[in-house]
Parts: structure tokens; C-alpha cells; sequence
């Protein structure tokens, strides 16, 4: 079995972030890679990784940064893939703000889609929806997965009637 999705983070700093896409992508069977990569300390590992990643077998490529996070913007640079930027919090960050706008803001022609701050998970569900796009089976299995969580909400309202307040409603 060969991946057809790469998750890739500038540090091993940043796989509890980025562990939350791979669950996703293991519960709905989709086969992924995990590997470091960093814009800034091996950038020629990147180059090669991003303009080579299509040929490889990878449809999508979801990269999780701190800091400066450059790395997705890197990649896109270099691939025409679609990109899913995870922008994380770091020791260094500010308090993810820098991750989450140096991920947002990119020029015109080098588009990442960006999740949230720390929102692999999210970025996981994308992945997984983009595949879906071209792969009925898939597609099932992904609107399973969407429909669970409206079963969760469900249990969560009926788990809300325990708490009694004097005043409610």
C-alpha cells in the first residue's frame, strides 16, 4: 500500500498537533506518510520532497509549522497539489498568531488552504473530502464519518437534560 496523503511538520515538536489529521486519515482508511520536514534547516529536502511528491503518488499534502511556519508555503511553491496548512503553536510563536497569519496570507498564485490554529483534525477532514472528490467509496465513508458527528451532538443534547437548573427552561 502506497500513501496517497504526506503529513509533513516543520518539527517533531509538533506531532501532538499534527498526530489528530493522521486519526482521521487512519479511521477512514486512507493510506499517509509522516515525516519532518523544515523550511528553514533542510530547504532542499523540501524542494525535492514538494516537486517530486505528485510523481510519488501524494494527492494531497497537509503541513503543519510554528513560528514563522513556512513550510506550507514552501511546498505549494514547489507542487500543484493542494496544500493544507495546519498552523501550531510553538515555544517560539506568539501564541500561534505568526503560524496562523504566515500560513493565511499568501501571494496570489501559492494558495495553501489553511485550518485553524492547532487544527489538524480539521485539516484530516479536508484531506479526506478533497480524496473523496474521485473515489465513490470514499465518498461514503466520509459522509459516514460527517453524520457520526451530528450523532454526537444529538447524544450531547440529550446528555445536557441531566444538568437541572431552578430557572430552566
Amino acid at each position: 500500500m502506497d500513501p496517497i496523503v504526506s503529513i509533513i511538520m516543520g518539527s517533531t515538536s509538533d506531532m501532538p498537533v499534527m498526530q489528530e489529521a493522521a486519526k482521521v486519515l487512519d479511521e477512514l482508511e486512507i493510506p499517509f506518510e509522516i515525516n519532518a520536514l523544515s523550511a528553514h534547516r533542510t530547504p532542499e529536502l523540501v524542494m525535492e520532497f514538494a516537486s517530486k511528491a505528485r510523481e510519488n503518488g501524494i494527492r494531497v499534502i497537509i503541513a503543519g509549522a510554528g513560528g514563522a511556519a513556512h513550510l506550507p508555503g514552501v511546498v505549494a511553491a514547489f507542487s500543484t497539489l493542494p496544500i493544507i496548512g495546519v498552523p501550531c503553536r510553538s515555544s517560539i510563536s506568539l501564541d500561534g498568531w505568526d503560524s496562523v497569519l504566515s500560513i493565511l496570507q499568501m501571494p496570489p498564485g501559492i494558495p495553501v488552504a489553511t485550518v485553524g490554529l492547532d487544527g489538524a483534525r480539521n485539516a484530516g477532514i479536508l484531506a479526506s473530502q478533497i480524496l473523496a472528490c474521485s473515489d465513490d467509496a470514499l465518498h461514503v465513508k466520509v459522509s459516514d464519518f460527517k453524520n457520526n458527528l451530528k450523532s454526537k451532538i444529538t447524544k450531547a443534547n440529550e446528555d445536557l437534560k441531566k444538568f437541572e437548573f431552578k430557572y430552566r427552561v
